[in-house]
């Protein structure tokens, strides 16, 4: 029999062997790492939360088959909005500038809109995007209006619809299914609404746009999702997504990149014209840069410290606390 000793040895003897034989396999093949690949979101919020307290682990929305509604008109004819998970700006709640931390206070909990004819300064402080990789300085990565108008002006769209939407990022399937889902539906029906984009941020968003989506379609309204996190947007199962490999906060384009913003749009229009069936995915060919290691940042446990951990629990527990004062509100 092995001992426990002789075990290890021979495993770390067959590890060493297989990093010596696949190292020089991974140079003349022309390899990627591993890791090179996108990001587990559903995965990494789950072993985040446990480390930091949190043992029940979240129910993300997963479904198997999605409604589909094929485009009625040309989209040289069509009328366009966009829903969005960006929170307008208020200077009265805190900091929302670019790399400010966490804002619950900035939080919105009912569907909003904005006239698209008007300017709008929206901002993702609310929300977990990735604060480590994304500045947050360029509005056009998260809220694709200004693109939309551009494709308006160079007449790939017909129209762009009077109003845009707000989602509320709320992690109770219950609340986007049956009330927001529906709330979004109703102002787009009233606004004649042809097509609809949907640009979520963070984890959460990207579940709260999978689900308006299936709503939306199911009703008569085409859609695409632009986003960023395609393990829980392909869980919950939408009729189009396109996904960018860019770091969360970034599904409309790189910053300050008006070419990468108008190829990501155009990218997601072409899916609305060529898609045969649900559940359709198109990844953009666009890489965030030649260094992939940004991947292993967001919420991996493995690289925090117990202290680090603890200070993102109370932290977590300050700001429900702040959740709960703005819902009562």
């Amino acid at each position: 029999m092995q001992t426990n000793t002789s075990l290890s040895a021979n495993t770390l003897a067959l590890e060493t062997q297989q990093r010596f034989m696949t190292a020089p396999e991974d140079e003349q093949f022309g390899f990627a790492p591993d890791y090179d690949s996108p990001v587990p979101y559903m995965q990494r919020t789950r072993d985040y939360y446990t480390a930091i307290g949190y043992t029940t682990p979240y129910r993300w929305a997963h479904y198997v088959d999605a409604p589909f509604q094929p485009l009625k008109k040309p989209l040289a004819q069509s009328r366009v909005t966009i829903v969005t998970t960006a929170a307008p700006y208020d200077p009265a709640k805190g900091d929302q500038g670019p790399g400010a931390a966490y804002n619950g206070s900035a939080k919105f909990y009912k569907v909003y809109d904005g006239e698209t004819s008007k300017q709008h300064d929206l901002r993702i402080s609310h929300i977990g995007y990735d604060r480590k990789h994304t500045s947050a300085t360029d509005s056009g990565t998260w809220f694709s209006l200004p693109a939309l108008l551009r494709a308006v002006g160079a007449d790939r769209l017909g129209a762009v619809t009077r109003w845009f939407h707000g989602a509320p990022t709320n992690r109770s399937h219950r609340v986007t299914i049956e009330i927001d889902a529906p709330e979004i539906l109703a102002r787009c029906l009233a606004d004649k609404v042809d097509v609809a984009v949907l640009v979520p941020s963070c984890p959460v968003c990207h579940q709260t746009t999978a689900l308006v989506a299936r709503h939306l379609e199911a009703n008569g309204i085409s859609t695409v999702v632009m986003g960023a996190a395609r393990d829980i947007v392909e869980h919950a199962a939408v009729p189009r997504f396109l996904f960018s490999d860019f770091p969360l906060g970034n599904s409309a384009g790189k910053p300050h990149d008006v070419d990468s913003q108008a190829l990501t749009l155009e990218l997601a229009l072409g899916l609305l014209e060529s898609a045969r069936g649900a559940r359709t995915t198109m990844q953009s060919p666009l890489r965030w840069s030649a260094d992939a290691t940004w991947k292993l940042d967001y919420n991996n446990v493995a690289q925090m410290s117990p202290e680090e951990l603890a200070r993102r629990r109370a932290e977590f527990d300050r700001q429900k606390e702040i959740a709960r004062g703005n819902r009562a509100a």
